[in-house]
């Protein structure tokens, strides 16, 4: 195909033109052309804050400026449509950032995460305690929710009894996917002695839903960074109903009513440098399709059980230090229902192919390992070290259960 010059036709000679001028407009008012994707969609005068540091805010000059830009913009998408060609995109920008002053209630967050940008944002919370009153909910593709770590407190109202955070659709069954999600830097005091029960709802939609202190549900590759979760009514941090690729690091969790951290339906996720101490419940309890995960660093301590496993293949532990719990080091078993014959294994339930390397178990009030089912084969545990368990290093259902390398 034969090339032509830039300067034999007419239409192409006026594009150039029309795109040199608006990029030189645009390379030196950056800020005006990142306001362009965002003016519509917050208020004037509203404080935001782009990823990297420093604030935008826009005065009446700078908003004439904007439209300026926007008829430049016009003219030279006019002028590519005249020329048959395909107008440039401009990039969409960083998310936008909204930061909320101390103080602000749960109804309030919520209102600013639902007023974010179709595209997404992130809502910031300073050092402070906010006293939560309803699930604060992420519901929307690219949403963020950023504290300043323990120094930003989420704390449940007395008698709420409700879940703090919920990612993904706030119902029973979501069929939705929710992806990008992300909940950084927080304290999450779910007040578990002044609510009166595990369920959101006592009917209806959110009737399944436990009062946890984050709830993550059908959700994609979003992540958890930075949370403590403490003092919940059900769990601290608790994923279920088809969680694909989620991050989880430097969780801390405790004195929740059953578990630190609950795992269900849970596939290709990462969860690492855990610390989760003092639950009534696991320390870590996985269960109905945990499969393709990875945990690792993790310490803990003086829980009921440090693992419950069921329903759980092909996981890999790494760096998994279990001190001083109540009964069973890491618990494996097969799920059971009831038949007309009595209680009977549940087909695909079992442990399986699970491996576990430089695992600690010391002063577990039974056995570092039981393996409760003849169904849960071919776990390997490499590089391990066991002490001061009361009942010893291993208890199976029957011998060579699980391969030590």
């Amino acid at each position: 195909m034969r090339k032509r010059g830039l300067g034999k036709h007419p239409n192409i000679n006026i594009v150039c033109f029309g795109v040199v001028a608006t990029f030189k407009f645009l390379k030196n008012n950056r800020l005006l052309a990142d306001n362009l994707l965002v003016l519509k969609k917050i208020k004037p005068g509203m404080e935001m804050r782009r990823s990297r540091p420093g604030h935008m805010k826009m005065n009446l000059n700078q908003v004439r400026k904007v439209k300026a830009a926007k008829t430049t913009l016009c003219l030279c998408l006019s002028v590519f449509s005249t020329a048959d060609l395909i107008a440039p995109q401009i990039p969409v920008s960083k998310l936008v950032a909204v930061t909320l002053p101390a103080g602000v209630t749960s109804a309030e967050i919520q209102h600013t995460l639902d007023r974010l940008p179709g595209s997404g944002g992130e809502v910031v919370l300073p050092a402070g305690t906010f006293e939560v009153g309803q699930p604060i909910v992420l519901r929307r593709d690219n949403q963020s929710l950023r504290g300043s770590g323990d120094a930003t407190v989420l704390r449940l109202a007395d008698g709420a009894n409700c879940p703090v955070i919920i990612l993904g659709e706030p119902i029973n069954n979501p069929q939705r996917t929710v992806k990008h999600l992300r909940v950084s830097g927080l304290f999450i005091d779910g007040n578990r002695h002044r609510q009166q029960r595990e369920l959101w709802r006592l009917e209806g939609e959110g009737s399944e839903v436990r009062n946890n202190g984050i709830t993550a549900q059908n959700v994609s590759d979003s992540a958890v960074e930075h949370v403590t979760c403490a003092r919940c009514r059900s769990g601290g941090l608790v994923t279920t109903l088809g969680v694909k690729r989620l991050t989880v690091r430097n969780l801390t969790a405790f004195d929740n009513e059953f578990d630190g951290l609950a795992c269900y339906q849970t596939t290709d996720s990462m969860f690492t440098k855990l610390y989760l101490h003092d639950n009534p419940g696991a320390g870590i309890s996985l269960d109905l399709a945990f499969n393709h995960n990875v945990i690792s660093n993790a310490v803990l301590t003086a829980n009921d059980l440090g693992i419950f496993m069921r329903a759980s293949r092909d996981n890999q532990f790494h760096d998994i230090s279990i001190f001083s719990s109540h009964r069973y080091g890491v618990f494996m078993a097969q799920a059971e229902k009831k038949t007309a014959r009595g209680w009977q294994p549940a087909p695909r339930t079992e442990c399986a192919d699970n491996s576990f390397t430089n695992l600690i178990a010391s002063n577990c009030g039974s056995a570092a390992i039981r393996v409760n089912n003849t169904t849960c084969t071919n776990n390997v545990i490499v590089r391990a070290r066991f002490d001061g368990d009361t009942r010893g290093e291993l208890s199976l259902a029957q011998p060579d259960l699980v391969t030590v390398r």
